[in-house]
């Protein structure tokens, strides 16, 4: 039988246990008669169990992640997939059954039964088995691509290590080290190609095992998306084409003015257009730690604090390093109300972005933590990239050198403008990738051929991407579906940071008028969790749930006119400086 109260208050303790250890906590949950008298106490038990279990697993992702090279940690994690996940997964569809059949309904619990209703019509107990064989597909996704070095002024780096070249005011170098790169990622094109093939047979079995039609309908249930559908999507496409697309346009062409340049080239994109070096913030990793940690004292204390707490308690990798795993990423701990940040930090202004990045979704996890039960904390991904695009905004205004800022106010203000100019560009990115992943689950016969989704992604290039010169680099482009993780490990998840990106904006804008009271708001939001709706989550928030091209229009014309506004400054500072 089961003890609870015997059951560790630290998931670490957990991290060597096995499914027979685990197996009574559920057997005695499912064994209890269920009454509106004892449902509080059924759902803390369920959630304690929840969160320690959750967060064993997840601890194993990150040992997996810090080196992909650790067959050790790699085999730790294997294990548990393949003797524990099963098991757990449909012990946990027992539970959920068993709640759903009593017909209670906890206060808070609207948006939660309708999640777990459609996840419980979702579950196929034939699919665990290849749940389990996707998970280990897209860890070999990681292992080949975070395995990627080339050889650069005499060392051996990774190409994480490789981005400082590609901001150097030298072109012949910038060009050199974009071609070294993208060489190197085109050695592993018939990998990555018989690993997609692999994956899409895998997961269209999945959807129709489940008695889907196809994977995207399938993938709807399980994201729990159920306040757009793919036709939404596609006006989002669309609306981006029409505003989005024309205004990154306007960027590149000002850009090559800038440069000097006919047309713009791909390793033309991050270097200063202006001949500035670029930005240096930090020299060591200890440095970027401090650095945020001022910015976010300066923004919220009780934000700084679960920051502060992250650093002290060892849940911050930010070193780039060969065999660590090469995206930024976030992985919450339930049972620590905490979260592990991985961060590849070179020196370079994204570092300092992408680590108040995912600070924001860490402390997303720690303002719905604190919600009773783990149904309710679970976060829609649509609203948790607000929480993480929104940091980065709030946060920005103090990136200059005030109690261990980054920047001089100069470089700060060129800082905020590459961001504003970048995000404009992001949208019509995220659309090639969106619109990609709709063809691919809408045409799976075709995109089982990787040379179709090669003509298919260059397509959809050309469609959204303009004002960029790809010539004579054809195989760079049609592969570019290689490079974007979620495409391979995430199906569907990207819409997300579009959405988000202009939700977050328009958060922004609330900043330019009332900071406390935006920042207020934002809090609020993220405290709801996953209780809400997302018009609900964005309104608390201070913004609309929106694919439109009005919606859209406003937030970008805002954007090109603080962009304008600061490039009015600055050349009125050049021509003070010359008189």
């Amino acid at each position: 039988m089961s003890d609870f109260k015997a059951l560790p208050e630290k998931a670490t303790d957990m991290l060597d246990w096995s499914w027979p250890q685990i197996e009574p906590h559920y057997t005695e949950l499912l064994g209890r008669s269920l009454s509106a008298a004892n449902v509080h106490d059924f759902l803390s038990d369920w959630t304690r169990l929840v969160d320690r279990v959750g967060e064993v697993f997840g601890r194993l992702m990150v040992a997996k992640g810090q080196n992909t090279a650790d067959k050790e940690a790699e085999a730790r994690h294997d294990r548990f997939l393949e003797a524990t996940y099963p098991n757990w997964a449909e012990a946990e569809q027992r539970l959920t059954q068993k709640l759903l059949q009593s017909g209670l309904a906890p206060d808070g619990f609207e948006r939660p039964l309708r999640r777990m209703q459609v996840d419980a019509g979702a579950f196929c107990e034939a699919n665990l088995p290849l749940e389990v064989e996707s998970a280990k597909l897209c860890s070999e996704y990681s292992k080949i691509t975070d395995s990627q070095t080339v050889q650069w002024e005499g060392r051996e780096v990774t190409l994480a290590q490789l981005k400082p070249a590609l901001r150097a005011t030298d072109r012949e170098r910038r060009e050199q080290a974009w071609r070294l790169s993208a060489k190197r990622q085109l050695a592993d094109r018939a990998a990555l190609n018989d690993l997609w093939q692999k994956l899409l047979k895998l997961r269209v079995q999945m959807a129709a095992n489940a008695g889907f039609s196809d994977f995207r309908s399938y993938c709807w249930q399980l994201m729990n998306r159920f306040d757009y559908t793919p036709e939404s999507c596609k006006q989002f496409h669309r609306a981006i084409e029409g505003v989005a697309t024309p205004a990154a346009a306007r960027a590149c062409q000002r850009r090559a003015k800038q440069l000097r340049l006919e047309v713009l080239r791909p390793w033309d994109l991050d270097v200063d257009p202006l001949g500035r070096p670029a930005l240096a913030p930090f020299q060591t990793v200890e440095q970027l730690r401090a650095g945020v940690h001022s910015m976010l004292t300066r923004l919220d204390s009780e934000m700084a604090d679960h920051f502060q707490a992250l650093a002290d308690e060892g849940l911050l990798d930010l070193e780039s390093r060969a065999n660590k795993a090469a995206h930024g990423y976030c992985v919450p701990l339930g049972a620590a109300n905490r979260a592990f940040i991985s961060v590849n930090a070179v020196g370079l202004h994204d570092d300092v972005m992408t680590l108040i990045h995912e600070s924001g979704h860490a402390f997303h996890f720690y303002q719905a933590g604190k919600l009773p039960y783990f149904q309710q904390r679970q976060i829609d991904a649509e609203f948790a990239e607000v929480a993480s695009m929104g940091m980065e905004l709030l946060a920005s205004p103090y990136l200059a050198t005030v109690a261990g800022g980054f920047y001089s106010p100069e470089e700060a203000t060129r800082a905020l403008n590459d961001k504003l100019g970048k995000d404009i560009q992001f949208w019509p990115y995220m659309a090639v990738v969106d619109a990609f992943q709709h063809w691919v689950y809408e045409n799976p016969e075709q995109a089982m051929e990787p040379a179709n989704c090669d003509r298919q992604w260059t397509r959809l290039w050309h469609r959204f991407v303009t004002d960029e010169d790809w010539s004579d680099l054809e195989d760079a482009v049609a592969t570019g579906w290689h490079r974007k993780f979620h495409i391979f490990q995430m199906p569907f998840y990207y819409v997300e940071y579009g959405l988000a990106q202009l939700g977050a904006y328009q958060v922004w804008a609330n900043v330019l008028k009332d900071q406390a009271r935006a920042v207020a708001a934002y809090k609020r939001a993220l405290a709801l969790g996953g209780t809400k709706s997302l018009p609900e989550l964005y309104a608390t928030a201070g913004a609309k749930f929106a694919f439109d091209a009005g919606t859209l229009g406003a937030i970008v014309a805002l954007m090109e006119e603080k962009l304008d506004q600061a490039a009015g400054e600055f050349a009125l500072t050049v021509a003070e400086k010359r008189a």
